[in-house]
């Protein structure tokens, strides 16, 4: 008797242990996010962005189709810019509004100011 006990305690183990790596054969479906998604959720979050810059307008700075537009064409670099490291190329009049910017764009991550880039330029037309 109690080596049926001792196998059913067994086989139990075993059982649950298939279940589990049966779960593992089946990945969640969750997406990675792109970087645009990601500059987008920087733009309208932490970031702040969207209440200077609206898609098409200019509010307080240029619409972020208008500065899209400029770095493309002029091969700019957005996250130089966000670094302190370039001059503006879509207003400069209003650089010294966006200088109080700084201290809040550079402590984002590389990456972050690479996603805000790009989400940036998906917005040219």
């Amino acid at each position: 008797m109690k080596k049926i006990y001792l196998l059913v305690i067994i086989l139990s183990c075993f059982a649950c242990k298939k279940e589990a790596k049966k779960d593992d054969l089946y990945p969640t479906t969750e997406t990675a996010q792109t970087p645009e998604q990601l500059g987008q959720e920087i733009f309208d979050g932490k970031g702040n962005c969207y209440s200077c810059h609206q898609t098409n307008k200019k509010i307080i700075g240029q619409g972020i189709q208008e500065i899209a537009k400029m770095y493309k064409g002029k091969n700019g670099q957005i996250v130089s810019f966000l670094k302190e490291e370039s001059y503006p190329i879509v207003d400069p009049a209003m650089y010294a509004t966006m200088k109080t910017n700084f201290a809040v764009t550079k402590n984002f991550t590389d990456e972050e100011l690479k996603a805000l880039e790009a989400y940036i330029l998906s917005n040219s037309k």
